[in-house]
């Protein structure tokens, strides 16, 4: 199902769209799912806020960034941009498989290996097996899977020896293999988000298998606070497939959570649900309603909860208040 997302500008100028680069990551397959960017301008940048720097400002119409893997859960980094940036939207999400290889410059053993260069979502998705085979390595941060093996060909030295890399990356850039699916977990998978500026795509309709993100504030730190926000969604009957908190950082103790919803805004349960948080919250972000990755549909929800009982309570209100 193609994914709304934005026309290129009014100058007739080609849609671009940003994503983790260099050539080859993960960010790149999961752009290659997204329909209306076959054709357009890719834009490989370094880092998350060079990514969302290029949407606010315009220079391309939407980023891809990973929000979220099976291993790790949210990506911190993300999760505080999207909490922080106003006026950004989601306007669908990607699933990548990820498999990992241990790479190194041709004639290094793995008894050679001291120092390992991986993205830090990748490190922490291979911590078992290098702890097992490399007990006594340091790890040396780069800025994306592609980027440590980019790193390792064009540095002789001693500052890494091997780097955590897709599959692909030790060939492109001469490296040989040292060890395949070095990965913790055989079934993990990240998921990205497409981003643009709210105020650039319309609403994605519903489809019956969609999701809903919003960032919520705690008003306070008291006990109870958070099952109060908790009970605006289960006194609706809405699912939360994702819960993660992240620190306010105005003092400790103040946090927010970025959640995800199974519905759409359209379903009377979620917009119910939304306004119970927005009373309740002195801060409500939303993200976005869009498509599921996966298209599973979304479970029916219990009859009270069923969007023509809402419509009739509405209307049984009304006519109480007519004269």
């Amino acid at each position: 199902m193609p994914q709304p997302v934005p026309p290129a500008d009014a100058a007739g100028a080609q849609a671009a769209y940003s994503y983790l680069g260099p050539a080859g990551t993960f960010t790149e397959a999961a752009l290659a799912q997204v329909q209306a960017a076959r054709g357009a301008e890719w834009r490989p940048v370094n880092n998350i806020g060079e990514a969302l720097d290029d949407v606010v400002s315009g220079r391309s119409v939407a980023a891809m960034l990973a929000i979220e893997n099976t291993v790790e859960g949210g990506v911190a980094a993300v999760l505080d941009a999207l909490a922080t940036i106003h006026d950004l939207r989601i306007v669908g999400e990607y699933l990548v498989p990820v498999r990992f290889a241990l790479v190194a410059r041709l004639g290094v053993r793995l008894a050679d290996v001291h120092v390992v260069a991986a993205h830090p979502v990748a490190y922490a998705q291979c911590r078992r097996w290098l702890s097992a085979h490399l007990p006594a390595h340091t790890h040396l941060p780069a800025s994306s899977n592609v980027q440590a093996a980019q790193f390792l060909a064009e540095h002789e030295g001693d500052l890494a020896q091997a780097a955590v890399a897709t599959p692909t990356a030790g060939e492109r850039f001469g490296l040989e293999t040292l060890a395949g699916d070095v990965g913790d977990n055989p079934n993990a998978v990240t998921r990205f988000v497409l981003v643009a500026r709210a105020a650039s795509v319309p609403l994605p309709a519903a489809t019956g298998a969609d999701k809903t993100s919003i960032v919520a504030d705690l008003p306070s730190d008291r006990p109870g606070a958070l099952l109060e926000l908790l009970e605006q969604f289960a006194a609706r009957g809405v699912n939360l497939s994702l819960l993660h908190s992240r620190p306010i950082g105005d003092e400790l103790g103040r946090y927010r959570f970025v959640i995800d919803l199974d519905g759409h805004l359209d379903d009377e349960r979620i917009a119910e649900a939304l306004l119970g948080v927005k009373r309740y919250s002195p801060r409500v972000l939303f993200l976005g309603s869009y498509p599921r990755a996966d298209r599973r549909p979304v479970g029916a929800a219990e009859a009270h909860h069923d969007d023509a009982v809402y419509a009739e309570a509405r209307s049984w209100l009304a006519s109480l208040r007519s004269p």
